[in-house]
Formats: structure tokens, sequence, C-alpha cells
């Protein structure tokens, strides 16, 4: 649950400036089906080892869901090379200026690596969660100073 508009959650998952907000310390989003969807974790590291370069946007609906494609971290080469997976985003309105956000992952490999990629974003994607509710409860993550995760 996060304590912001599903437009402020939308505008948080969608521009580069609101991914700012939580998720990363830098990102190149071109809101279009095809468009880029890259979260730059590590924005002064070389090409292709800044975070989600490569991932692309799959689909939308304005204001309620996001799919893109997602790799994996640079320690599992093989499925990053691969870019395999795909994540949707639901932005529901439970109550005024409450949002429920949820996430879904598809397309693990089935075998050893897909297994420990699969387990690293099972824990990953619930601190993006968390950094996303904080964002909006205490304001955006300040990346030089990264606070204890909440």
């Amino acid at each position: 649950m996060v304590n912001a508009t599903p437009e402020e959650v939308w505008r948080a998952w969608t521009t580069s400036e609101g991914v700012k907000r939580f998720f990363a310390p830098d990102a190149r989003i071109d809101l279009k089906i095809g468009g880029a969807y890259e979260i730059l974790f590590d924005p002064d590291e070389p090409e292709g080892k800044k975070g989600s370069e490569g991932s692309k946007i799959l689909c939308y609906a304005p204001g309620r869901i996001l799919s893109f494609t997602w790799g994996a971290p640079t320690q599992f080469e093989r499925s990053r090379r691969e870019i395999a997976q795909w994540v949707v985003v639901y932005i529901d309105p439970v109550s005024d200026g409450q949002t429920l956000v949820r996430l879904l992952e598809f397309g693990w490999r089935d075998d050893e690596e897909g297994e420990q990629v699969y387990k690293y974003f099972d824990r990953a994607w619930g601190s993006v969660l968390s950094w996303l509710a904080y964002s909006f409860a205490k304001g955006p993550v300040d990346w030089k100073n990264l606070p204890r995760a909440p």
C-alpha cells in the first residue's frame, strides 16, 4: 500500500524523475511500446553494467498497468544476456490518497541459474516496493546517503 494517488504512483514508475524518487539514481524511460525502460543502479559504470540496459516497455494501460522486459544482474551472465523476464506492475486505487501496487515477474529459466535469479528477485522486488512506499511517506530516496532499507 502506498500513500499516494494512482496518478502519482504512475508517474513514479513511468518517468525518469519518478524512478529516481524510489528505484535508482538514474533512468532512461521512453513511455511507448518498445521504448526504453532502463533503470540505472550504477550510472557511473560502463554501459552494460549500469543496470537494466536493453529493457523495453512491452505494453501499458495509462495509470493502471505497466509491463516491461527485465534482465538479471551482472553476476548471472547468461540470464542477463537473454533479458528473458518480463515484469507487470498493477496500480489500483484503494481509497482517497492510497494505492495498491502489485508486481509480478515472469519468464524464469528452468535451470539452476534461473532458480538463483528467481530467488534474487523474490527479495529485490519487495525492496523496490518498500522504497516506493517510503518515498511517498518520507520523501525521495537520497541515493548519495542511502538510508537503511525500509
